[in-house]
């Protein structure tokens, strides 16, 4: 089967396509005949060896596609069954091993695109809205990268529970986008700083929670623009790794920061199950709307990468094997 392999660390150009054997499932285990993958950042941290793992290695952290071979005959699942899953390494192929704990089975009116699309990010969105910091009705929030993927999925959700937003975008297009997606203030960072515009929209109170997949250029910022008591939320780094920081920062208004990852939000199959069945309703329904940004061919999968890098699409990045 084909398959993107990462030989050594580096740029989009480490992305190999490359020959390797079709796996077998062990106990446990399925074997996903990929439909579609989700291209995201944490890939680009596996890609780069900010995160590092066994070289070489196949990336990718979620896919949607049917069971192709089971490991194990009680399973709850059987050949053929339409899935999607997140969290589990090596989705880059024309199949995949997933153990079966992992997957959730798409309804009928989610197609592999949309499951795909849905899955890791979705599931990151519902998390955060939903555990990290539970919003409830009044609560308001600053949402970086509001006109991104995640942010998108992140604003619709955050409405649905009755939040206040205020979002930062890079261009106008994004800022629509956010807009159409429940951000109430939408924050050109390019043209305004984020910082005092949060405060004078708050009145000086800041608001409840920070979400922030940004990182390294926003994080002390964000924490200015926090009430007291309030949560700093850093789900992401796509301008780099936050160095380190003292805690006597947070003393002034006793605030509280908080590094969440997803396989934490979803070890659970019933919290996975609960977070899925809630995605597929309100997709299901139209109050949740996923935009597909591109897709690619496998294969291509360094044009891909060097895409999401430079922000050269909105919405979700595909492959297609």
């Amino acid at each position: 089967m084909k398959a993107i392999r990462i030989h050594a660390y580096g740029g989009p150009e480490a992305l190999i396509y490359d020959e390797v054997p079709i796996p077998v499932p062990g106990p446990g285990e399925a074997r996903i005949k990929i439909a579609a993958v989700g291209v995201n950042y944490i890939d680009i941290y596996h890609r780069s060896g900010l995160y590092q793992s066994t070289l070489p290695f196949t990336p990718g952290m979620e896919g949607a596609g049917a069971i192709d071979a089971l490991g194990s005959e009680e399973s709850g699942f059987h050949t053929g069954d339409r899935v999607a899953y997140a969290m589990v390494k090596g989705a880059y192929a024309e199949y995949a091993i997933v153990p079966i704990d992992k997957l959730v089975a798409l309804p009928e009116d989610v197609d592999f695109r949309l499951g795909a699309a849905l899955a890791l990010q979705g599931l990151t969105a519902h998390y955060l809205t939903h555990s990290t910091y539970p919003l409830k009705k009044g609560d308001t929030l600053l949402l970086h990268a509001a006109g991104g993927a995640t942010g998108l999925l992140v604003a619709q959700i955050a409405k649905r529970l009755g939040a206040t937003i205020y979002g930062t975008v890079s261009t106008a297009e994004k800022a629509q986008l956010a807009k159409e997606s429940g951000v109430d203030e939408v924050i050109m960072y390019t043209q305004v700083d984020f910082e005092p515009e949060v405060k004078r929209l708050t009145g000086g109170r800041g608001v409840d929670v920070v979400y922030d997949s940004v990182g390294q250029a926003t994080f002390d910022k964000s924490l200015a623009c926090l009430r007291p008591r309030g949560y700093m939320v850093l789900f992401g780094q796509s301008s780099g790794p936050v160095p380190p920081v003292s805690l006597s920062i947070l003393g002034p208004k006793s605030l509280y920061v908080t590094r969440p990852m997803l396989g934490d939000y979803i070890k659970d199959r019933a919290e996975l199950s609960w977070r899925a069945k809630d995605l597929f309703s309100w997709v299901a329904d139209g109050s949740l709307k996923v935009r597909i940004g591109a897709e690619f061919p496998l294969a291509q999968a360094p044009e891909a990468h060097r895409q999401l890098h430079d922000r050269e699409r909105i919405g979700k990045l595909l492959l297609i094997p």
